[in-house]
């Protein structure tokens, strides 16, 4: 059983006397922060968290590790600036973290935040100073030549692992300055080859108009590389020098909160005002869930109907490295606050923005998205029909998320939700006579626990279909009550590791009442958790206390989702009955990836009444959609390039040579060339050999058209539809 904390008002009744008059009253940093709010802060996080988080965690030594080893991630993941003599020297404050917080003397982040920026400062001085040089030596471009820019010998073949978690502190300075000379030779090289291939596509436009003009030479081209990663660099140090010792405590009561779980955040006020923003999701922009991790700005989800859902290259799981307005020079992003790359990234509709990103095999990438509003039609639940070569016709449904109007139908409106979307498009193709039906749970990153329910419901005759346990102990069964069968034809449900939470209790429970064919990657995501919001200024209870600005709030893991036979979606997901190739299948994602994730289990099962449909053979099935994939051009180029794209994940470690750098991007750009015309030829197939002119997808071509045209061309629902051709063969339907 959970224990209860002691009564909240008496321990902050000791609080306020036993707290120091001025722990740091004479230092810079007393002057920059109000060190008595982050002591009130600290205090109720450690109180709070104990009593109210799903995994019964108290502030003993393991915690304190965790919360230590998550603040120096935070503080320097990239291994940039801190010396292994100022993390040792750090350590000395690890094992009284949970202490420090309760008595209300936390000096982690102020010990942090000095180191940190002695490091900066000299960390910029000696950047500056190499690249104070711009002159080209050219002996010969080949192997054994000179090239050498300033002080960057770019033919010298060395190498930089640019995976931190493969690297150690530097030892020493000259250590620290010798991996920025690797990182700032990358800068200039990858700068270089940038400028390189945009100079030919602007020579290349203009000599298709007729125009003529003369190409920078190299030296001129390499004097600009460096001038930009200069001018790009004292950007950079100027936004770390803006880092407030209140962001390092931000930061700090973070890194205390994630310890207990990845779900489990501190919000400061400001961040707090951008959380309210992103949950009404109103703003223009590009429509992409983000997220701060580990010095890293990376997407979590893309926002059905959204700018980058309809340009379809920015994905879940890719890193921003830079932002560009249109016309201007890029920003780096690394290790800047997420508030502050949203307001990079956001903007008016109609305006560009270009995005340097991070593909999870270590490939990059420069994405031009025009900001548009979310296209409110394409967030809801949506269907088509498919048709087969043999005549049948399968129904498909899209579920981009489990919706619902809460605040609508609280003021007596009728609120729209995921639920009635989902049976209205069933009915118009039950009325259509669709011989099976494919639900799409893919991205979907989960929404209404009522939707997820009833929306599984719609397929059972009734009864449960999710455990619900909660941070005391208590365990609640949510059901269907609904006996009636709302469709009873063939289903094959599609996710991917991108599928979360309220989709996975969709999948598992069709699972366990063996009522569907779960389809598509090896596992979902595996989040089976439940988080609240707590705003942190309802907690103090003394009037003299309250004086205090806005404190933020706590977003804590509070339940634990179960199937109905005891299993946790937690950590491991749900596992697919057919799993097909997933370019990213090697893709670290999931709540087995995360830092201090909770642990599969297990409870009781439920009594529950599995689907007493037609029978069929799953591994008949099963073998006869294998041997399509073998057959199928488009899912083999998929699988052949997934093997290629995990093993350039695994070799972190990047050749610096001018030419190895060169060599590697043309390689990226073939792959990306090789999937692309596969579904380029398919499109021309499906058109009678008439080439498709994307230029005539304009703002006036009907985005329902689109999307019809992209279902179609998907292999994975391709397959899907033939996996019900199988499943109605096998039952004798």
């Amino acid at each position: 059983m959970k224990k209860i904390s002691t009564n909240l008002f008496a321990t902050l009744l000791v609080l306020c006397f036993f707290f120091p008059v001025s722990s740091f009253a004479e230092t810079k940093q007393k002057k920059e922060v109000d060190q008595k709010r982050n002591q009130l802060i600290g205090y109720i996080l450690s109180k709070q968290l104990p009593t109210l988080h799903f995994s019964d965690k108290d502030f003993d030594d393991e915690l304190s590790h965790a919360i230590f080893h998550l603040y120096v991630k935070q503080l320097d993941f990239q291994k940039r600036f801190l010396l292994q003599g100022d993390v040792d020297h750090l350590r000395a404050f690890e094992s009284y973290i949970g202490k420090a917080l309760i008595n209300g003397r936390t000096a982690l982040p102020d010990a942090g935040y000095d180191i940190l920026s002695e490091k900066i400062d000299l960390v910029q001085g000696f950047t500056e100073e190499m690249l104070s040089g711009d002159a080209l030596q050219k002996s010969d471009t080949g192997a054994g030549g000179e090239l050498k820019v300033g002080i960057f010998d770019l033919q010298r073949e060395e190498s930089y692992e640019t995976d931190p978690e493969k690297v150690g502190f530097a030892k020493n300075l000259d250590e620290l300055k010798d991996r920025w000379r690797k990182i700032l030779k990358t800068q200039i090289i990858t700068e270089y080859l940038d400028l390189e291939a945009g100079q030919k596509k602007e020579m290349k436009k203009t000599a298709d108009v007729g125009g003529g003009g003369t190409p920078k030479g190299d030296n001129e081209l390499w004097k600009d590389a460096v001038s930009k990663i200069k001018k790009r660099n004292t950007s950079f140090f100027l936004r770390l020098h803006q880092e407030t010792l209140q962001d390092h405590y931000d930061r700090f009561f973070n890194s205390v909160t994630r310890a207990f779980g990845p779900h489990t955040n501190y919000i400061p006020p400001a961040s707090k005002e951008q959380f309210d923003i992103s949950m009404r999701g109103s703003l223009e922009g590009i429509g992409a869930l983000l997220r701060e991790d580990d010095g890293f700005i990376k997407v979590v989800r893309i926002i059905p109907g959204s700018a980058s859902a309809l340009h379809g290259r920015l994905k879940a799981e890719d890193i921003i490295l830079q932002v560009a307005q249109e016309d201007e020079e890029p920003v780096d992003i690394t290790d800047m606050r997420l508030r502050d790359a949203v307001r990079l990234i956001r903007g008016p509709k109609g305006e560009v923005v270009s995005l340097t990103v991070k593909k999870p095999d270590g490939t990059k990438e420069v994405i031009r998205i025009v900001r548009d509003v979310v296209q409110i039609e394409e967030t809801f639940v949506k269907s088509t029909i498919l048709e087969s070569a043999d005549g049948r016709k399968t129904g498909y449904v899209y579920i981009p998320s489990f919706y619902r109007d809460f605040e609508g139908t609280r003021n007596g409106s009728e609120g729209r939700n995921s639920t009635d979307d989902t049976r209205k498009e069933i009915q118009k193709l039950k009325e259509q006579g669709v011989d099976g039906l494919v639900l799409d749970l893919r991205d979907d990153g989960g929404g209404a626990l009522v939707d997820a329910v009833d929306i599984a419901g719609l397929f059972i005759k009734g009864g449960p279909v999710v455990q619900v346990k909660n941070s005391f102990g208590d365990k609640k069964v949510l059901e269907d009550k609904n006996d009636n069968i709302f469709y009873d034809g063939p289903l094959v449900v599609l996710v991917n590791q991108f599928s979360a939470s309220a989709s996975e209790i969709v999948a598992a429970a069709l699972q366990d009442y063996k009522r569907a064919v779960i389809v598509g990657g090896t596992h979902t995501h595996g989040k089976g958790t439940v988080q609240t919001i707590l705003n942190l200024n309802d907690n103090i209870p003394l009037l003299h206390l309250r004086k205090y600005e806005d404190l933020g709030a706590l977003k804590v893991m509070i339940q634990k989702f179960y199937r109905v036979n005891g299993s946790s979606t937690q950590y491991k997901g749900v596992e697919s009955d057919i799993v097909l190739p997933n370019l990213f299948e090697h893709i670290k994602t999931g709540e087995r990836y995360l830092d201090y994730s909770l642990p599969w289990d297990s409870i009781e099962p439920v009594e529950y009444t599995p689907w007493e449909g037609k029978p069929f053979d799953l591994k008949k099935v099963s073998k006869k959609s294998e041997k399509r994939v073998t057959e199928d051009e488009g899912l083999q180029i998929i699988k052949e390039e997934a093997e290629k794209a995990a093993e350039r994940s695994k070799d972190t470690t990047l050749s610096i040579t001018f030419n190895d750098m060169r060599l590697k991007r043309l390689e990226s750009e073939l792959t990306r060339e090789k999937v692309g015309a596969h579904y380029r030829k398919y499109r021309e197939e499906e058109e009678d050999g008439e080439p498709r002119d994307d230029s005539s997808e304009d703002e006036n071509t009907d985005p329902k058209e689109i999307w019809i045209k992209n279902v179609n061309e998907d292999p994975y629902i391709r397959e899907a539809a033939n996996i019900i051709g199988d499943i109605i063969q096998s039952s004798g339907l």
